[in-house]
């Protein structure tokens, strides 16, 4: 059996015997249209089923109402959190929210720009890769007029419109909280440097040893490409250094993990020979038998919530209203375990 094609304001248009221009301002309920002919439009439109193409309006409002996201791993509880945060504030708005993943690789990130882009989102909430040094696929979204909120790992000594944490006093607060235990040798497993984050951790865990007086040893400081591979190779490294390290503050919860099990692999008891501390404050490290000691925990679905408000600001202030991009800087808590 053949199915009925979709009825358009065309078959509407013709019934009544008036223009089509005519249907389509009397089904928007257009001042300039009477009541009687608007009243002839809505019977007919009911009566014929009558059903508006969506693609047709967006195309008028020149809106899609739908919104990109770009993290680097979905899988990873941080990010998972942020999109709940992300997507509870856009679809109350009415708006749709396209959703991909970097993986850490510079190549699947410009790959979901440019979906984006061709896609014609509303707007863009990205946190870039590892990779990442280079913002050219984010100006190329500036250069279609498509708003962008950095979250979380935002771009080094850019004016942009971002979201993050307080990190460089959570790095302090961290490493200090390590001095105070007695706890002088202490090494940092950080990300890759090309990442501001990385650079702020740095930045707490060098003033919380200066204002302690606490030596600081270059050998104690290793960066990762946050792979389990390399964390565990780093992690061996400092484990072999004449005087191993008493604590590390590691990037994340998941560096953390990867350092904790290359401990065991070598016989030695994390926690106990090594103390660790972290980012992020996952709600996985409560299931564990030996957490570690602490995490800073860095409300990541409050994080999502701005990222979106901040967002829906920019795309839904006036078109002739130029902002100012404004950062959105999100407190942090230790959690002792």
């Amino acid at each position: 059996m053949m199915q009925k094609s979709q009825v358009t304001i065309k078959d509407i248009a013709q019934e009544l015997g008036i223009a089509i221009s005519t249907v389509s301002r009397a089904l928007q309920n257009h001042p300039r249209i009477g009541l009687k002919t608007k009243e002839q439009v809505f019977e007919v439109a009911k009566r014929l089923n009558y059903v508006p193409n969506p693609a047709a309006i967006l195309l008028r409002k020149n809106k899609t109402y739908t919104v990109g996201v770009v993290f680097p791993h979905l899988q990873e509880e941080f990010f998972s959190q942020a999109i709940t945060g992300i997507e509870d504030v856009i679809s109350a708005k009415g708006y749709n929210v396209v959703i991909s993943q970097s993986r850490d690789k510079l190549e699947r990130e410009n790959r979901a720009i440019k979906s984006f882009i061709s896609s014609r989102v509303d707007g863009v909430i990205a946190s870039i890769s590892a990779e990442t040094t280079q913002y050219y696929s984010f100006k190329e979204l500036e250069n279609y007029g498509i708003p962008l909120v950095f979250f979380d790992r935002v771009p080094k000594d850019v004016a942009v419109n971002k979201v993050r944490g307080n990190i460089v006093e959570a790095a302090f607060e961290a490493t200090s909280f390590l001095a105070k235990k007695g706890i002088t040798k202490i090494a940092i497993l950080n990300g890759p440097s090309n990442l501001e984050i990385s650079n702020e951790r740095l930045e707490g865990y060098w003033k919380a040893l200066k204002s302690l007086s606490l030596p600081i040893f270059q050998q104690y400081i290793k960066s990762t490409d946050l792979t389990k591979e390399d964390t565990f190779k780093k992690m061996e490294e400092l484990m072999t250094l004449p005087e191993q390290p008493q604590a590390v503050l590691c990037f994340n919860d998941y560096v953390a993990l990867f350092a904790m099990q290359s401990c065991r692999q070598k016989g030695i008891i994390p926690n106990t020979d090594i103390h660790f501390v972290s980012f992020a404050n996952l709600p996985i490290t409560a299931y564990l038998d030996n957490p570690p000691m602490a995490s800073v925990e860095q409300f990541a679905y409050k994080m999502g919530e701005q990222a979106a408000l901040l967002l829906l600001k920019i795309i839904e202030a006036k078109q002739d209203k130029k902002l100012i991009p404004e950062e959105i800087i999100i407190g942090t808590e230790l959690v002792v375990h």
